[in-house]
């Protein structure tokens, strides 16, 4: 992806989420001179990976294969390990309309996926068999607000604006807005973009990028080579 389609669709997702009336914290408008000049004192947000990331999943198309998230916040592994401390992670994200985010799973990460407004937000869900594969056969059950839905293997989840299903570890699923544009929001354990997303194919979770220009944002990807922080693995 070029930084300058990176630095537009981060423009309008913005503009997107402001006009759904969701409030972004303050440091989603920090530039990055901001966030070199304030590296010791963002760290925590910095550590955890908050903030910015726009994905074309490797692909090279983003309005066929892409997501647009903001980690909001984001607690430690070694907590999650421990059962105690910040064991949960939020993000809102942005589908555009027929804009796939491929099948994958995680081992580790239980969340919930709501439907924050605009269209609908389509799912196909499956189970994983005991090595972690696609189960082609065996039905799906996910609560829906707190209601049980069945499903064929592979079948589609529907939700309107305001609804929210619950996603388990190894329940395998991929998504997409229908007949518009999509705010989602995400509450889950910890979440390691990192290590926890498990594919279908083969694809890139963070793109490769085109310095065409200078980044209006930081992604989250960005953090390594600006602010000379490795991710965690």
């Amino acid at each position: 992806m070029k930084r300058s389609e990176i630095n537009a669709f981060l423009r309008e997702g913005q503009r997107f989420i402001a006009a759904h009336g969701y409030a972004l914290p303050p440091f989603a408008a920090l530039s990055p001179e901001e966030f070199q000049a304030r590296r010791s004192e963002l760290a925590g947000l910095i550590d955890a990976r908050l903030g910015w990331d726009v994905t074309d999943f490797g692909g090279g198309d983003f309005a066929a294969r892409g997501l647009l998230l903001f980690t909001l916040r984001n607690g430690k592994a070694a907590d999650l390990n421990r059962g105690r401390g910040m064991l949960y992670a939020e993000k809102i994200m942005i589908s555009r309309k027929d804009q796939l985010a491929p099948m994958h799973r995680h081992d580790v990460k239980a969340e919930d996926i709501i439907n924050r407004g605009g269209g609908t937000l389509a799912l196909a869900l499956f189970m994983s068999e005991g090595d972690g594969a696609i189960d082609r056969a065996a039905r799906v059950a996910v609560p829906v607000d707190g209601t049980m839905r069945d499903l064929p293997a592979g079948g589609v989840l529907r939700l309107g604006p305001g609804e929210s299903v619950t996603l388990l570890p190894g329940v395998w699923h991929a998504f997409w807005a229908e007949e518009a544009d999509v705010l989602i929001g995400e509450v889950s354990t910890v979440n390691d973009d990192e290590t926890d997303n498990i594919f279908a194919e083969p694809v890139s979770r963070f793109a490769k990028i085109e310095e065409d220009e200078a980044p209006w944002r930081l992604l989250v990807s960005d953090y390594a080579t600006w602010l000379g922080q490795a991710p965690d693995c």
